[in-house]
């Protein structure tokens, strides 16, 4: 569509994926949702698109699991007990339950100890076999391993919710011709999810959505910066 030959740019990491589209080596690209604004910042990285529902809608939440045999019904019940966060620098697996659990009566690490399992899918195992009293994680994670029956979704339950935040952020590099950028939005918004291993992979998800960093990425923003989170090489290190 785009008239240009497309070569697959597979990155180390996500410092590694900023500074490639800095440097004119990579032009379109897929950004999780704590690195976009580094990748904005850093590298002109612009969000066009992001995977929706055919009715639109996009975005995960933040969900606090915990066994059902836990104890564990409200926020207050985690005071005192051992919390799997995911990474320092993750959106709903740290930066988010940071800024957004003291508004609900609980301060992480002050009123519970914070444990770092190192993703998603670990603080869920962990919470499954009694590693790990509690655990903030991505819904869709979350979804993607029950449909993998990676765990009981009846040995579990949730806590609390919040309300959508963006998934990966679709960009393309800022010093694009206009013109090839259109084919690129053409591209994504005409692609048929049906059939394709993101179909599948991706359960909910038929289509790209229209999305904008000011408007879609706000929250995304206040929650790092609550955090005290700067847009710089180093600040995207701890990714």
């Amino acid at each position: 569509m785009t008239g240009k030959d497309v070569q697959f740019f597979a990155v180390q990491s996500n410092s590694a994926e900023v500074e490639a589209m800095r440097s004119g080596r990579l032009h379109i690209a897929g950004f999780s949702t704590g690195p976009t604004p580094f990748a904005v910042n850093l590298a002109g990285a612009v969000p066009f698109a992001i995977m929706g529902s055919e009715d639109g809608r996009f975005g995960y939440k933040l969900q606090v699991y915990t066994r059902k045999d836990s104890g564990i019904n409200e926020m207050a019940d985690l005071k005192g007990k051992r919390i799997a966060h995911t990474s320092p620098t993750s959106n709903s697996g740290n930066l988010a339950p940071r800024a957004l659990f003291p508004g609900l009566g609980v301060v992480p690490e002050q009123d519970y100890e914070v444990v770092y399992s190192g993703s998603h899918d670990q603080s869920m195992l962990g919470v499954v076999a009694g590693d790990y009293d509690a655990a903030p994680v991505a819904s869709e994670v979350v979804d993607r391993m029950a449909e993998r029956d990676l765990y009981d979704p009846e040995e579990v339950k949730i806590v609390w919710e919040s309300d959508p935040f963006p998934t990966t952020s679709y960009t393309y590099a800022h010093d694009l011709d206009p013109a090839l950028v259109e084919k690129i939005k053409e591209a994504f918004f005409s692609f048929n999810f049906a059939g394709t291993a993101l179909g599948e992979e991706f359960s909910g998800v038929s289509k790209f959505v229209p999305v904008t960093y000011q408007k879609d990425w706000a929250v995304i923003r206040e929650i790092q910066k609550a955090n005290g989170v700067e847009y710089t090489p180093q600040g995207l290190a701890k990714e």
